[in-house]
C-alpha cells in the first residue's frame, strides 16, 4: 500500500534544501521509499531543525571572519588585542595556556618559525581571525568548550589560539588560525565554509545541552545585514562615513526567500496529511511562522503555490490545515 504523500521523504527533499543548502539537488529525484531505516533517521532529525527553528525560535550561533593579518606585525598586533595585551589566558591548539606580555611574545615567534617563515609585512594573508559568539546568558564556559571542540574539529593540523570574551554582552570566543597548515595546505575559507563552521559550533553546543542553531536567514524568515566588525569600530570612533544598511536586497537574496517559502509550504503541507498527531501540530506551527515571514517580507512570487502560478493564494490554504 503506497502512501501519498511519502512524508519522511519529502521532509528530506526539500528539509535538506532549507537545513543543508550544500546538499541541494537541482533536479527533483525519485523519494527514496519508507522502509529504508537511514531515511527514518534522516526525517526525524529533519523534524528536529524544524521544530527548533518554528516552534523553540533556538538562539543562532554566529561564526565570523573577523580578518586576518598578512604579516607578524598584524597578527602580533591580534594576539594583543584578543588576550588585553596578556592580561587573559590565551588556549593553543595543544590544550596549553599561558599568560602575560612575554607569553604573547613567545606565541609570535613560534608563529613567525613554525611552518614557512612568515614575515613583518607581506602580500598574502598569513591568519585568519575568526569569531564565535552566543547571545547574552549563555554560559561562556560552555561557548569556550564548544568553541575548543569546534576549532579540534576544523581547524585540525594548524596552529591556532583561542580566547574567551565574557566581559560583553554576548559570550564569544576569539580565534586566529594560521592560514598555513603544520602540513603545508593553505586555509582559504568560503561561504560554504562559514556555513559548516556555524553547523559544528551549533551541533557542539547542543552537546552541552544548550538550544543553538545555524539556520540561514531566508530558511528562518530574517533579513538582516549584519555589519563587519571594522564598521562597528569605525562607528564607535566617529569615522564611519557611510551607514551600511540595515537589511539585505537584491536578486540573490529575493531567490533564496522565495525557495525557503517553497519549501515550507511543501513540507507543511506534507506533515499537515500525516496521521501523527505530533506532525499536524508541527505543520500549523509552520503555519504560523510562513504567516510571520510573508508579513515581513511583503508580497513574494514565492507565496504561490509551487509548481502552480494561481494569483492571490495564501500560503497557509496550502496546508489544508482543516480538512
Amino acid at each position: 500500500m503506497s502512501q501519498a504523500p511519502n512524508i519522511d521523504g519529502v521532509l528530506i527533499q526539500w528539509g535538506d534544501r532549507l537545513f543543508y543548502p550544500g546538499n541541494r539537488v537541482v533536479k527533483v529525484k525519485p523519494q527514496p521509499r519508507l522502509g529504508d531505516g537511514g531515511m527514518r533517521q534522516r526525517a526525524e532529525a529533519i523534524r528536529k531543525r524544524i521544530e527548533s527553528t518554528v516552534v523553540k525560535r533556538a538562539p543562532q550561533v554566529m561564526v565570523k571572519v573577523t580578518g586576518g593579518g598578512r604579516g607578524m606585525l598584524a597578527i602580533a598586533a591580534h594576539f594583543r588585542y584578543i588576550s588585553k595585551n596578556g592580561r587573559l589566558d590565551i588556549e593553543t591548539e595543544q590544550g596549553d595556556t599561558v599568560r602575560g606580555k612575554s607569553a604573547v611574545h613567545e606565541l609570535g615567534e613560534d608563529w613567525r618559525y613554525g611552518g614557512s617563515l612568515i614575515g613583518e609585512e607581506g602580500y598574502r594573508r598569513e591568519a585568519f581571525n575568526i569569531m564565535l559568539s552566543m547571545p547574552r546568558g549563555t554560559d561562556p564556559l560552555i561557548v569556550q568548550r564548544a568553541a575548543r571542540e569546534f576549532a579540534q574539529t576544523e581547524l585540525a593540523d594548524h596552529k591556532y589560539v583561542m580566547v574567551l570574551h565574557d566581559h560583553q554582552a554576548n559570550p564569544h570566543v576569539h580565534i586566529s588560525v594560521r592560514a598555513e597548515s603544520m602540513s603545508g595546505r593553505r586555509l582559504n575559507p568560503r561561504k560554504a565554509d562559514l556555513q559548516r563552521w556555524r553547523e559544528t559550533f551549533a551541533e557542539k553546543l547542543r552537546g552541552y545541552g544548550v538550544e543553538a542553531e545555524a539556520t540561514r536567514q531566508a530558511t528562518r524568515g530574517r533579513n538582516v545585514s549584519h555589519p563587519e566588525l571594522w564598521q562597528l569600530k569605525a562607528d564607535e570612533a566617529g569615522r564611519l562615513r557611510k551607514v551600511r544598511p540595515s537589511t539585505a536586497s537584491g536578486d540573490k537574496v529575493r531567490t533564496s526567500r522565495a525557495e525557503a517559502l517553497k519549501g515550507w509550504l511543501h513540507i507543511g503541507r506534507a506533515l499537515a496529511g500525516s496521521p501523527d498527531a505530533r506532525d499536524v501540530k508541527l505543520a500549523g506551527s509552520i503555519a504560523v511562522f510562513i504567516q510571520e515571514t510573508v508579513a515581513k517580507w511583503g508580497p513574494t512570487k514565492s507565496m504561490q503555490d509551487p509548481g502552480k502560478t494561481p494569483a492571490r493564494v495564501h500560503p497557509v490554504d496550502h496546508l489544508h490545515l482543516n480538512r
